[in-house]
């Protein structure tokens, strides 16, 4: 059968609503099969965070030369630090039939739908406001000010949760995990997706 691309799976949300924490769950399942980009910062590591493997982290002029050379797929400015995605090495790994998951900021998820549109939108939700704040100010690694913005700005974004095929309450990580597993899988299955696949294959054997 002809090579299926992979799948752009894009997981988004508010911050603070454990993004990281699930996006580290899914990839230490043994049967995990996805390719995880790694998105570019310009802001600070946070205590182990690792360059290269969390983040790269990058200075705002570097960034900066990036945008102007297109070679984001995306990127957004958030609580005043630059969050993007480098292009090149999404769309080969998507050409070599590889699944590439995205664990990025709801603006950054907006372009990637103007971009994309066909790639596969999940927006991680909390349980409720005031457990998201009680888990961003459980971090310990922010002052009341970025609380403050980071509260203010997830109030936008979960107004924007209608931009994405999916939402994924995130009460407990393996439950959210089991349901975004569960979504890729269906995607798959997608007639719009395996459909060419078959015709294509069809027409090869007449």
């Amino acid at each position: 059968m002809i090579k299926e691309r992979g799948l752009l799976i894009v997981l988004s949300g508010p911050s603070g609503v454990g993004k990281g924490t699930v996006r580290k769950e899914l990839f230490s399942q043994p049967d995990t099969n996805y390719e995880y980009s790694i998105s570019m910062t310009t802001r600070k590591p946070r205590e182990g965070e690792v360059d290269g493997v969390d983040y790269f982290f990058k200075e705002r002029e570097g960034f900066e030369k990036l945008i102007e050379e297109g070679k984001l797929l995306e990127y957004a400015e958030y609580v005043g630090n630059y969050y993007g995605t480098p292009i090149d090495y999404v769309n080969e790994t998507l050409d070599a039939g590889r699944d590439v998951f995205l664990e990025i900021e709801v603006q950054g998820a907006t372009q990637i739908r103007e971009k994309a549109p066909h790639a596969l939108f999940i927006f991680l939700a909390p349980p409720s406001l005031s457990e998201l704040q009680d888990r961003l100010i459980g971090r310990g690694t922010e002052s009341q000010e970025v609380i403050q913005n980071r509260i203010a700005a997830a109030n936008e974004e979960l107004e924007m949760m209608n931009l994405y095929d999916y939402v994924v309450e995130n009460d407990e990580v393996e439950l959210a995990c089991e349901r975004i597993n569960a979504i890729i899988l269906a995607e798959h299955c997608r007639r719009e997706r395996v459909e060419k696949q078959y015709l294509a294959m069809l027409k090869g054997e007449k």
